[in-house]
């Protein structure tokens, strides 16, 4: 399948896996017209929307989707703040879309719904995991979000990384601030500067690359706790101090 990056809003990411015979899954369609349009001068069709999490940058375009293709499936988590959807999915469920088979992982911690979904070879993690960060805990407790940050940490590392959000160089900025020692940190943010000036995504990325470089799957590293604790003042630890410490300092974070 291809593998397309969409943009919408200021800096979101549709992201759509075309078929030969030109169905297409979508994830995470937060505005219609960008898909509807690619699909136009593409020559593809949406089949099948798979979402992570019900912010309406998220979701806001499915409703309309759906009276373009009237029977289109509609996977999401079991969240009544997502109307559209027209199969719950869960935690360890394995479906099927396209002949693709699709894991759902539970990953709460931007939201208590949260999940991704992953193939043999993609993740669409959503804002669960950006490339060099993650989502805010808006809803999810620190034991939440390092449980889930652990969990994708321990996916297969060939696994592209496709998030919802362009976010890699600020977040690069902010990730040597904290591990400015990092060799692999500091090449991927050059990539990163790279893609931008040239106008082409950061995204996909390998997930061995942000396993690297991404200080919020490296909490349990010398180098990453020595600098939360310093940051805080005070020795620190438990992982999950030192995740909760970084997420607010990243919270607060201004260059």
């Amino acid at each position: 399948m291809r593998l397309i990056a969409l943009p919408a809003f200021a800096d979101n990411y549709i992201w759509a896996l075309v078929a030969e015979d030109g169905n297409a899954i979508v994830v995470d369609p937060g505005q219609a017209a960008p898909v509807l349009a690619a699909a136009a001068q593409q020559g593809w069709r949406p089949h099948t929307v798979l979402l992570t999490h019900h912010h309406n940058d998220h979701i806001g375009g499915v409703a309309e989707l759906q009276a373009q293709h009237p029977g289109l499936a509609v996977l999401a988590p079991d969240d009544p703040r997502i109307p559209q959807a027209t199969r719950r999915v869960g935690d360890g469920e394995h479906v099927q879309a396209l002949g693709l088979g699709i894991d759902v992982v539970s990953v709460p911690g931007h939201t208590r719904t949260h999940i991704g979904f992953h193939t043999a070879e993609h993740l669409f993690s959503g804002d669960a995991l950006f490339s060099l960060g993650c989502g805010r805990m808006f809803e999810g407790t620190p034991p939440q979000l390092l449980a889930s940050l652990q969990r994708l940490a321990s996916l297969p590392a060939h696994l592209l990384v496709c998030c919802g959000h362009e976010y890699t160089v600020s977040n690069a900025v902010f990730a040597r601030h904290v591990d400015p020692a990092n060799a692999a940190l500091a090449r991927r943010h050059e990539e990163a500067l790279a893609m931008r000036r040239d106008e082409r995504p950061t995204l996909p990325v390998a997930l061995a690359s942000e396993l690297e470089c991404n200080p919020f799957l490296r909490t349990h590293t010398p180098a990453i706790q020595a600098a939360v604790s310093a940051h805080l003042g005070r020795e620190l630890t438990a992982e999950v101090d030192v995740l909760a410490g970084l997420r607010g300092w990243k919270d607060g974070f201004r260059t």
